[in-house]
């Protein structure tokens, strides 16, 4: 079998493993890259993955994991569902292979990787304050998650950082969905005062603000000034191209499936949480 790079262990050319991924199989850009990622990784590494939808649901994540179990995956890939820990504590229970991916919760009995979110998200609240933005509005993710918790806490940061006050009213819930995207930015230009410059939380929701701003007649980069997460093709093909963190999504395919590979190769030692950084892509979008 292929090694995935040169520290990896070597496997049995006659044993083929394979891994359970479990993750919420949406149509936005930030999963389909991951899920590619993942399978990239997997195929260098001569594995083989079986992919299972979790919904985004708690009851569903148990379900596939507990299909997973019965086809007797080698080891799990997990983007946890937004909820309680049961199906988490439950792999750590019964000793499976698991690394968490993106969602990486507050604990460590468990490998996880993902992208840090804290300082990257006050880097692009700095970047929008130096062009002498001082009414700045966030568009958040889901609810409950722990990227959107950690990219609000990063948001905070950077106005405190800045000496600006922060306020509920200037950040408004945008689902993670381009829809939900197009209702929180109508509701924070509607308001009084109205933000100068938006953080958009991730690139799904960047589409939804594309869409608004254009129903609106406003041009990006000249009349409202936007970041965001996400460095999809698009995002540098638009009328204004997107300034952006730039998740590096290839390389936490790559990392997750080498951590679930070293985890079945010592599965004494002791569990890692590994978080890379983003890059910072300057374009138009933010006006400057």
């Amino acid at each position: 079998m292929t090694a995935l790079s040169p520290e990896l262990p070597l496997w049995d050319t006659h044993v083929t493993l394979r891994f359970g991924v479990a993750m919420a199989v949406h149509a936005d850009p930030y999963s389909g890259e991951l899920l590619q990622a993942i399978k990239s990784a997997a195929a260098e590494a001569g594995c083989t993955i079986q992919v299972a939808d979790t919904g985004d649901s708690v009851s569903e994540e148990a379900a596939v994991i507990r299909a997973l179990r019965a086809d007797q995956v080698d080891g799990v890939l997990l983007i946890p569902a937004i909820g309680d820990d049961a199906v988490i504590n439950g792999l750590v229970r019964m000793g499976v292979p698991t690394v968490l991916v993106d969602r990486l919760a507050t604990r460590t009995d468990v490998d996880q990787v993902g992208t840090e979110n804290i300082q990257s998200m006050s880097t692009l609240v700095k970047h929008l304050v130096n062009q002498r933005h001082r009414r700045i509005g966030l568009i958040s993710g889901n609810p409950g998650s722990s990227v959107t918790l950690e990219r609000e806490t990063g948001f905070r940061n950077g106005l405190g950082r800045a000496g600006l006050r922060w306020s509920k009213d200037v950040v408004v819930c945008g689902e993670s969905t381009p829809g939900g995207a197009a209702k929180a930015m109508k509701k924070l230009l509607d308001g009084w005062p109205a933000p100068t410059a938006l953080v958009v939380a991730n690139e799904a929701m960047l589409i939804g603000v594309q869409y608004e701003a254009h129903r609106r007649g406003i041009k990006i980069g000249t009349d409202l000034a936007v970041v965001g997460y996400g460095d999809g093709l698009w995002t540098r093909n638009v009328c204004s191209p997107l300034t952006t963190m730039s998740q590096p999504i290839a390389e936490i395919g790559r990392k997750a499936m080498h951590m679930l590979l070293s985890r079945i190769a010592e599965p004494e030692r002791s569990p890692e949480t590994v978080r890379l950084a983003p890059s910072f892509h300057h374009r138009s979008s933010c006006g400057c």
